[in-house]
């Protein structure tokens, strides 16, 4: 529907797309978020109960050249990164059981024409750094229907109504768009570049060591610069 609605797309890219897969769990491990660096390898491991899901970060259109080298050859970047789990690369038999999530950054230029309104995804793609997609998107549904529902109950709104969303909406995403391509192109891209490992940047280094420092990043992420709260309707 947006490729069809005329509306102009503004493609910021990313220079890095995702693996998705999945490595099983074993007593012992860790249940909090794993993220590991090594010799140009980049993996994230997410704990769900039975199984860790695993984002495994490539270059930009760069699967086919994994492919190239065979499963037994993607066994084996899996296994330099995989720390406690690099026992369980050879659970992967196949590229059948990854999934390739191609990453984009872009956001519309105006998110609405008359008869339509573009949020979340639609508005603006975001990129996984920080998993912030669904916050915003879900942000951009309480704002749309704060600022339209009690429009509906009187009648169609009109393009000035449907232009308040982008209104109110638009610095945060922007905000947080700015903080993905600041990471992408400082770390994640040069890291998957490197042949070694890289040094964590001081201000990382900085935060992992204060407890008080750790909240702000999380709380700019988690809750967002503009957070939304449903408004309850007026009798």
């Amino acid at each position: 529907m947006r490729a069809k609605s005329g509306l102009t797309v503004k493609d910021i890219g990313a220079p890095f797309d995702v693996l998705w897969l999945s490595l099983p769990t074993k007593e012992g491990d860790p249940t909090e978020p794993v993220a590991r660096v090594t010799g140009g390898q980049f993996l994230v491991m997410l704990y769900r109960g039975d199984h860790w899901q695993c984002a495994f970060l490539i270059p930009k259109g760069g699967l086919e050249t994994l492919k190239a080298e065979g499963i037994s050859g993607f066994r084996s970047r899996l296994r330099s990164v995989a720390g406690f789990a690099r026992d369980r690369a050879d659970t992967i038999q196949s590229f059948d059981q990854i999934k390739l999530l191609t990453v984009a950054i872009d956001r519309l230029e105006q998110w609405a024409r008359p008869g339509l309104l573009c949020i979340g995804d639609a508005a603006h793609a975001m990129s996984p750094v920080g998993g912030v997609g669904i916050n915003l998107a879900i942000q951009d549904a309480v704002a749309a229907a704060n600022i339209l529902g009690p429009v509906l109950r009187r009648g169609i709104p009109d393009l000035r109504e449907l232009k308040k969303i982008q209104k109110r909406r638009e610095f945060p995403m922007k905000l947080i768009q700015g903080f993905q391509v600041l990471a992408q192109n400082r770390f994640l891209a040069p890291t998957l570049r490197q042949t070694s490992t890289p040094k964590a940047p001081w201000l990382l280094k900085l935060v992992s060591r204060s407890p008080w420092l750790q909240q702000w990043p999380a709380r700019f992420l988690g809750v967002g610069v503009r957070p939304e709260h449903v408004q309850p309707e007026k009798s």
